[in-house]
């Protein structure tokens, strides 16, 4: 949602002799600003690679930040609520992007722990059609604004991307007007590597379709459905909260009846939890961030198309141990 009214003729906005002060709240976002902005300025961070999103602590140099910021780009309530407030009183002047309340991107709905076993005859039980039909679920241009709904971690979409960074190209675009044509090429050149990108990814991990694996927390149902890949189980839901000791129990059932082995944990969600319901069986334990891939790749523009790209290498040693 765009809490700033930006129809204005660019001819109304201000013009910023220097960058626009931009903020973003997680590092992926980061990186897709930081592509959009290429050649203007640097776009800032709130929460560091590594922190979760889910319990972070603003400091005192954050909310000088926010009260500094021209623009603020963050996913939404769904994943920070706690920063819905600090945005509002902080950056009250600031543009505002929250990018799950923007229209034109495939949202996903919220699932329940139910959603992902499997039945006797080997169907995956979930809401979702198969990948081909991803296109098809609601576009988010929802007027209920019911942010506990929707599953926040669309960014490891990368069609996801490409809308929001159309959408953010634009908002910068009719907040410094001086650098739109810029924002918009940028926006583009950096859709197009991310359609190259989504290409090879797909096609690496085509050989893994069928194969079944488990998630430490339910945070990459984007990821799955855009490259038809399937968990039958997380231990936590999308929020990380802590498992109940009837769902390892179930889980570590499923992970047995279906002969899974491999676990996908994540540095957001307690590997104590993984190692028990793996205890005893075949599984291998391998570490996927959403966050930053766990790759060593500097903020900006490179850090988002390496977190797709150290997830699909994650996913094909992990897949491959169960295949």
């Amino acid at each position: 949602m765009i809490k700033k009214t930006l129809l204005l003729a660019f001819a109304a906005t201000p013009s910023f002799a220097e960058a626009p002060q931009v903020v973003t709240d997680i590092a992926p976002i980061h990186s897709l600003t930081a592509m959009v902005m290429q050649g203007v300025g640097t776009p800032e961070l709130l929460l560091p690679p590594g922190a979760s999103p889910h319990d972070f602590s603003m400091r005192p140099s954050d909310a000088n930040m926010l009260s500094d910021a021209d623009v603020v780009v963050w996913v939404g309530h769904g994943l920070t609520p706690w920063l819905e407030a600090p945005i509002e009183t902080l950056a009250g002047n600031a543009a505002t992007v929250e990018l799950v309340e923007l229209g034109d991107w495939p949202s996903l709905p919220l699932r329940d722990m139910s959603h992902f076993w499997k039945s006797e005859d080997g169907e995956h039980h979930d809401d979702h059609d198969d990948h081909d039909d991803h296109d098809d679920h609601d576009d988010h241009g929802h007027d209920d604004h019911d942010h506990g709904s929707i599953d926040p971690h669309a960014w490891l979409d990368p069609m996801v991307a490409v809308a929001w960074l159309g959408q953010i190209a634009q908002v910068l675009a009719e907040t410094d007007p001086d650098n739109a044509e810029t924002y918009l090429q940028n926006a583009d050149q950096a859709a197009q590597m991310l359609n190259e990108l989504s290409a090879q990814i797909t096609a690496d991990l085509a050989p893994f379709t069928a194969t079944d694996f488990v998630v430490s927390h339910d945070g990459y149902q984007y990821f799955e459905q855009r490259f038809d890949l399937h968990a039958i189980g997380a231990i936590t839901l999308s929020d990380a909260a802590t498992p109940g000791p009837a769902h390892l129990s179930e889980l570590r059932d499923e992970l047995a009846e279906h002969q899974v082995t491999c676990v996908m944990t994540d540095p957001q969600t307690n590997p104590e939890w993984a190692a028990l319901i793996a205890e005893g069986t075949d599984a291998k334990l391998f570490e996927i961030d959403a966050l930053s891939g766990g790759t060593q790749t500097e903020l900006g523009p490179d850090l988002y198309p390496a977190i797709l790209t150290q997830m699909a290498q994650q996913f094909q040693s992990c897949l491959t141990s169960n295949s």
